[in-house]
C-alpha cells in the first residue's frame, strides 16, 4: 500500500470541458486526462464508486471465513466467503475512527477486530462486540447501526465483482458482450479456471489508465518496438527471424460499455512465443483444444491472443491467462495485482508451465511487464513539464478501417478496425468522459429495467 499525496486545487470541471479533453470526432486528446488530481478525484466519484470492480476469483477464498484484503478504487475493502457459501465485500473500516479492521492481504477469520479500540466484526460484517459497552455508552450504542458499508456482490465464471452503486446496472447487463470474449479464458474447459496461487502487487509510477486502454486497444507497441527483444527471445530454435513478422490478421474491438479488446487467430506462434512449446500444444491440439471448440465454438478456440479491458480497471491477455487490477494511487501512480488462472482441469505439468511462463513474460521481473511499465513511468515523467502537458496526443489510428460489422463472423461489438487501430481507446475515452459527466445510467446507454439493484 502506498500513501502518495493527493493534493487537488479544488478546480470544478464542467461537462464541456471534460469532453473537450477527449475529442473522439478529431482523434486527439489532452495528457491533463493523466495529471489531473481534480480528474482523478471525480474518477474516484463518477467511476470507481459506481462501476461493477473485480476483486478477485471465488477460488481464492474456497472456505466459511475465507477472506482478502481488495480494493474499489482507493476505498479499502474486506472479500469474505459466508457460512452459506455467498460472498460480502464491505469497507475495510471500523465505524468508531476509521482504522482498518483487517489489516493483512488474506487468511481465515471468525471475526475482524479494530487494533485501535477493539469495536469486533464478525464476517458479515456485523458489530458484535465493543469493549467496556456498558460503562462507555450506557447500554444505548444500537450496535445493528455501526457495521461497515456493504457492497453489492456478484460472480461472473469464477470472478468476484463489487459496486457500491445500488442504482447500476447488474453484473450481467454491465459486462454486456465483453462476456463473449471473456469465456475464452473462463469458459474454456469443464469445471472452469482456478488460480494459481500467490497474487503479485507491485507500484508503477503511471496513471492507470495508460495501462487499461493498452490492454483494452493496443496491440501496435507489441507490433512495432516495445516488445521486440522478449518476443525474439521466445521464437523457438531454429527459427528463422526474418520470417518472425508482426501479424496483421487480428481486429481492434470496441465493445461497448468501455470495454474493449484486441485479438489475433489462427498464429500458434503467439503461444509459442509467450507461453512455450508445451502449453502451446495444449492449447491449440489434443483433448483441450477440442472441448474448447464444443464449448466456446470454431472460432473462439482458434483465438490465439486476445488482450482486453473491462472497464474501468480490469484487464485480461487470454493464453497466458494473466488477470490484471490496475489499483489507482492518485494520478500519477498505480499498484498492478495480478494472478494467474488456469483450466481447472488440466494436468499439473501444465498448470506449471501457466505459471513458469507467466513470471517469465508478465510479472514484476518479466520481460515485457518491464517494457511496459518503462513506457508508462517515462510518459508520466515527461508529463511533469508545464509545456509537455500542453501537447495534444493523437488518437487518429485506422480511423480508416472502422466498420459496424465483424471482420470475425459472429464476434460481438459495437465496432471493429483493423488489427493496428486506436477504435476501442477512441471509444473507451468516449466512455470515461461520458461517466464522469453523468450519474445516468440510462443515458449511458443501460436501459431503464437494467439499472435498478436486484
Amino acid at each position: 500500500m502506498t500513501l502518495a499525496p493527493h493534493t487537488p486545487s479544488g478546480r470544478k470541471y464542467n461537462a464541456n470541458e471534460i469532453r473537450a479533453l477527449v475529442n473522439t470526432d478529431t482523434g486527439r486528446y489532452s495528457p491533463e486526462i493523466y495529471t489531473s488530481e481534480d480528474l482523478y478525484q471525480l474518477e474516484l466519484e463518477r467511476i470507481f464508486a459506481r462501476s461493477w470492480v473485480c476483486m478477485g476469483h471465488e477460488t481464492q477464498i474456497p472456505k466459511a471465513g475465507d477472506y482478502q484484503a481488495a480494493y474499489i478504487g482507493e476505498d479499502p475493502v474486506v472479500v469474505v466467503r459466508q457460512k452459506d457459501n455467498s460472498i460480502r465485500v464491505f469497507l475495510n473500516q471500523c465505524r468508531h475512527r476509521g482504522m482498518r479492521i483487517c489489516r493483512v492481504d488474506g487468511g481465515n477469520a471468525k471475526a475482524f477486530t479494530c487494533p485501535y479500540h477493539g469495536w469486533a466484526y464478525d464476517t458479515a460484517g456485523n458489530l458484535v462486540s465493543v469493549p467496556m459497552e456498558q460503562e462507555a455508552f450506557g447500554g444505548k450504542l444500537n450496535k445493528a447501526e455501526w457495521g461497515p458499508k456493504q457492497a453489492r456482490v456478484e460472480t461472473y465464471k469464477g470472478l468476484i465483482f463489487a459496486n457500491w452503486d445500488e442504482s447500476a446496472p447488474n453484473l450481467d447487463t454491465y459486462l454486456g458482450d465483453a462476456k463473449f470474449y471473456m469465456d475464452i479464458m473462463l469458459d474454456r474447459a469443464e469445471g472452469g479456471t482456478e488460480v494459481i496461487t500467490g497474487v503479485q502487487k507491485f507500484v508503477i509510477p503511471a496513471n492507470w489508465k495508460f495501462a487499461a486502454e493498452q490492454f483494452g486497444s493496443d496491440a501496435y507497441h507489441a507490433g512495432t518496438t516495445a516488445h521486440v527483444s522478449g518476443i525474439i527471445a521466445g521464437v523457438p530454435a531454429g527459427t528463422d527471424l526474418s520470417q518472425v513478422q508482426p501479424p496483421t490478421d487480428g481486429m481492434n474491438v470496441y465493445i461497448g460499455n468501455g470495454h474493449g479488446c484486441g485479438l489475433f487467430s489462427r498464429n500458434p506462434m503467439f503461444y509459442q512465443v509467450i507461453c512455450g512449446p508445451q502449453l502451446t500444444e495444449y492449447l491449440t491440439s489434443g483433448p483441450a483444444y477440442e472441448e474448447a471448440v464444443k464449448r466456446l465454438g470454431q472460432g473462439r478456440a482458434d483465438v490465439n491472443l486476445c488482450h482486453m479491458n473491462v472497464f474501468p480497471n480490469l484487464s485480461f491477455l487470454t493464453g497466458l491467462n494473466t488477470v490484471r487490477m490496475w489499483q489507482p494511487r492518485g494520478p500519477n501512480e498505480m499498484e498492478l495485482w495480478t494472478f494467474t488462472l488456469v483450466d481447472r482441469t488440466a494436468p499439473d505439468n501444465i498448470k506449471e508451465e501457466w505459471r513458469r511462463n507467466m513470471v517469465r513474460t508478465f510479472s514484476a521481473s518479466g520481460v515485457f511487464e518491464q517494457d511496459d511499465g518503462e513506457n508508462w513511468n517515462d510518459i508520466q515523467h515527461v508529463l511533469r513539464g508545464h509545456v509537455a502537458r500542453q501537447q495534444p496526443f493523437n488518437i487518429e489510428m485506422a480511423q480508416h478501417t472502422v466498420q459496424s460489422t465483424s471482420i470475425e463472423p459472429g464476434f460481438p461489438g459495437e465496432s471493429f478496425a483493423y488489427t493496428y487501430a486506436e477504435e476501442s481507446a477512441r471509444n473507451i475515452y468516449k466512455h470515461w468522459a461520458k461517466m464522469l459527466t453523468t450519474t445516468n445510467w440510462t443515458d449511458l446507454g443501460f436501459g431503464a429495467t437494467a439499472c435498478a439493484a436486484e
